[in-house]
């Protein structure tokens, strides 16, 4: 037969009434989010994870960003957590840092006026992200930068992301006076991983800059009497001297060298997995390897993506699923996560000044 328990009595937490009155801060908001009810309580709870991971001075933070954040005008927000030292590696798409390097250079963005369809736009030289513009013109500029970089590079030398963007970081820092998300890598000395490097402009450019480098003057490129595919084939000649395997265990290393684990993503995709696929890495290698490495699982969580959890899905796998893949701490073992289901422009903001407000700079312990 049912029963009518007390929830006081029963130990369970009550909600508060959100007051906007008693509010005076964008820290004391969030918080006050946490005792309300959907997604105002993942945002409060979400808050204080980020809170506690970054003022944790034992916990290595990595951030994993995709989607068009630096065209939707977020790099300024990034850039801060990089300076304010919350963030202790980035793992990104390319074309997430290449759309963030044509900021960094003076070039703009546009709001898409509805106007004008989208042949109008690829005739005029506009990329339509959404409701945003990218002139092609401003990729150009983002080229002239890395071919910069890689011209005075030893060409001997073997790249990775890694290694490309903190060069990318010196250009930028000794050339420009914008902020940049390089830049204040490189300033601060944070790893810049590109998982699916050539899936962006800047593999495009590292391509397209090898096949220029090596080009023969007698190469029948230009030569009116050659076909498409002799050209190409004497392009094919020449490849870009990288190799993504320096990523994944110059990370790894970093990773196994930490006391305490967060991770900070924004959408999923290829960064999100590629930042939480070296606990498996490591326990397969202990496996056919026979060696004792310990698998860095990650202590706290914070992701901000609008895509749910549902089967097939990209981005919206939780952090729950992550445990059974030997990811992440369990929550019993201490294990802390949050996830918000949002668009990262919205609520990203709200997060990061809150941090701001309450943020003491982080002390690494004895």
């Amino acid at each position: 037969m049912r029963s009518f328990h007390d929830g006081a009595k029963d130990g369970l937490e009550a909600l508060e009434a959100l007051d906007p009155l008693k509010i005076q801060s964008f820290s004391g908001l969030l918080t006050a989010m946490k005792k309300t009810a959907f997604g105002g309580r993942r945002l409060g709870e979400a808050f204080e994870i980020l809170q506690a991971m970054i003022k944790d001075p034992d916990c290595f933070v990595v951030m994993t960003l995709s989607g068009a954040m630096t065209i939707a005008k977020m790099g300024k927000i990034i850039c801060t957590m990089l300076d304010r030292g919350m963030i202790q590696a980035v793992i990104s798409t390319g074309a997430l840092i290449a759309h963030g390097m044509s900021e960094t250079v003076g070039q703009a963005h546009y709001k898409y006026p509805p106007s004008m369809n989208d042949v109008d736009l690829f005739n005029k030289g506009y990329n339509r992200i959404y409701d945003t513009l990218e002139m092609e013109l401003n990729l150009n500029h983002v080229e002239h930068v890395v071919g910069e970089t890689l011209n005075r590079l030893d060409p001997n030398q073997t790249l990775s992301s890694e290694l490309l963007t903190r060069e990318l970081g010196k250009t930028l820092a000794s050339q420009f006076e914008g902020p940049g998300i390089l830049k204040s890598t490189f300033l601060k000395k944070v790893p810049v991983y590109i998982p699916a490097f050539t899936d962006s402009e800047l593999g495009l450019d590292v391509s397209i800059w090898a096949m220029g480098k090596h080009r023969q003057p007698n190469s029948p490129l230009g030569d009116k009497s050659a076909n498409g595919q002799e050209t190409w084939n004497t392009l094919q000649q020449h490849w870009p001297a990288f190799n993504p395997f320096r990523d994944l265990n110059s990370y790894t290393e970093k990773l196994l060298g930490a006391k305490r684990l967060g991770i900070f993503t924004i959408g999923g995709g290829v960064p999100r997995n590629w930042a939480q696929q070296v606990p498996p890495y490591i326990e397969i290698l202990n496996l056919r390897l026979n060696t004792e490495f310990t698998p860095p699982r990650f202590h706290y969580g914070v992701r901000i993506c609008p895509e749910p959890d549902y089967w097939g899905g990209l981005s919206g796998c939780t952090y729950q699923e992550g445990i059974s893949w030997g990811k992440f701490v369990p929550q019993e073992e201490g294990g802390r996560f949050a996830e918000v289901l949002s668009d990262a422009t919205v609520v990203w903001p709200l997060l990061v000044m809150g941090l701001l407000e309450e943020q003491q700079p982080k002390q690494p312990s004895s």
